[in-house]
């Protein structure tokens, strides 16, 4: 069996792979705020709920459910715009396995978007029912 070379201790303190790595988040970030009108809303979703979960939490871990919710969405639908552009890159034609790819991913974002609507209700019934 082949050993993969490695750097060993230098590479895991490689901190131009961390500067260039954060480049490489920033673009994306970037595209899915240009290109992505869904991650637009939920991102202004985000903007206006978190500071309320913030607020209404009542302790770290409320706070992290009804905060962390949120960046879920924002985290399955930037896979889902990932996969989406993979797939358009592959080809435009219409394809079976193409659908099924974009129809699973844009279901993945509804599952999260139902998770907010669980967490934050169950964290808002514990404090006024």
């Amino acid at each position: 069996m082949r050993r993969l070379r490695t750097k060993g201790w230098k590479g895991l303190f490689d901190l131009g792979r961390v500067w260039r790595a954060a480049g490489y988040s920033a673009a994306g970030f970037r595209a899915a705020l240009q290109n992505e009108a869904a991650f637009r809303q939920e991102l202004a979703l985000f903007v206006v709920l978190a500071p309320l979960g913030w607020w209404l939490g009542r302790d770290g871990v409320e706070q992290s459910l009804l905060v962390g919710s949120l960046m879920l969405v924002l985290l399955v639908e930037l896979l889902n715009s990932a996969i989406e552009a993979v797939v358009n890159r592959v080809g435009r034609d219409p394809h079976e396995l193409s659908g099924q790819a974009k129809d699973i991913a844009s279901a993945a974002v509804f599952v999260s978007l139902i998770l907010v609507v669980v967490v934050w209700a169950l964290v808002l019934a514990d404090h006024y029912f």
